[in-house]
């Protein structure tokens, strides 16, 4: 089917939505709630789109396409509505870029820029502060939530650990823990997923505080060092120093969800007493070696073994930090070189 946006015509399939076809096409339409992780809920109503023929506005979220619909996205119409939503929301909530670690980085800031609003006209009675700190790796500040429900989707429906979700009601609505615990005394694993997925400065990274600004950071992507299952992560490397680590969206295996090894343990590479050369040890000491002498003191070991006492005499154990393709080359060298099946994986880690 086609559809038109803004005067152009495009294509479209039954089962998308206009936000769908249009951001297919580089058709920006502002959105808050919506994520593609999480799907569509229309709870921000910023999305708002005008349809000819049609009373009132839409959310483009939530809307599926029909053909030959005409749709307008930046109608005065359209930008009234959408500017009166950010307005309030901007009212409620203290939203302090300068300081925040979202700056550069938020969603609802690149919203107002693009909607050309500087500061709320509004301003509804003052948020008392209500952090939490108890968390190993993550902080809240509830000051700065707009209250989207894209972490309890992302809690509740991605990562299906069921720790977050709205608390109270009206006024008093709230992102809140298990049964209104503190966040370090839930059931939270702390896979940092709400963090990643959170369109403003709500639940951020505790340990990436002041460590850099995006126009600062460099993005490094690679492979999660701690199993094999291959996460892919992307280092937001300032200098050559690490200060956040997040998944990559769209990148087989987890679509950007990570365990909280892969998100936050990454301090490892800066320990002083990190290995960094292969050792040999000599009348009870250990000494520096090459690669090249380490490597070839283990092959003549191993062979002298088998020579002596036959393959079954030896056995291999596959790190579990190792990639599946180096554990996959490991099994494959004691079974096809050594000619022993004693080969095990320590995936325990």
């Amino acid at each position: 089917m086609q559809i038109t946006i803004n005067g152009r015509q495009y294509a479209a399939t039954p089962d998308q939505t206009i936000l769908d076809v249009a951001r297919l096409n580089d058709v920006y339409i502002p959105t808050l709630c919506y994520h593609e992780k999480v799907g569509a809920s229309g709870r921000c109503r910023v999305c708002m789109v005008e349809i000819e023929g049609r009373p009132g506005v839409y959310t483009a979220c939530t809307t599926p396409v029909q053909d030959g619909i005409i749709v307008m996205t930046n109608s005065p119409r359209v930008l009234e509505s959408q500017r009166f939503v950010v307005d309030l929301i901007l009212s409620s909530g203290n939203h302090d870029c300068l300081a925040c670690e979202q700056n550069g980085k938020c969603e609802l800031q690149d919203v107002a820029y693009y909607l050309g609003i500087e500061r709320p006209s509004m301003k509804y009675a003052p948020i008392p502060p209500d952090p939490d700190e108890t968390s190993a790796f993550i902080l809240i500040d509830r000051t700065k939530c707009i209250l989207c429900g894209r972490c309890v989707e992302a809690c509740q429906h991605g990562v299906v650990n069921r720790v977050l979700g709205f608390q109270q009601r009206g006024l008093e609505t709230r992102i809140g823990f298990d049964s209104n615990e503190p966040m370090g005394e839930s059931t939270c694993v702390q896979c940092g997923e709400c963090s990643q997925i959170c369109p403003v400065g709500a639940i951020t990274n505790k340990k990436a505080v002041r460590q850099g600004r995006p126009w600062e950071i460099r993005n490094v992507r690679t492979t999660c060092p701690y199993c094999g299952v291959g996460c892919q992560l992307e280092l937001h490397v300032k200098g050559e120093q690490i200060a956040e680590v997040t998944g990559v969206d769209h990148a087989a295996p987890s679509q950007g969800r990570l365990c909280v090894k892969g998100r936050f343990g990454y301090d490892f590479i800066y320990a002083e007493d990190r290995l960094k050369t292969p050792l040999i040890k000599e009348n009870g000491t250990f000494r520096e070696a090459s690669w090249d002498e380490a490597l070839d003191l283990v092959a003549n070991k191993l062979k002298a073994v088998i020579a002596t006492d036959g393959p079954d005499a030896i056995a291999g154990v596959s790190c579990a930090r190792s990639t599946n393709e180096d554990s996959y080359q490991m099994q494959k060298l004691f079974r096809a070189v050594f000619k022993t099946n004693n080969i095990d994986h320590c995936a325990r880690t």
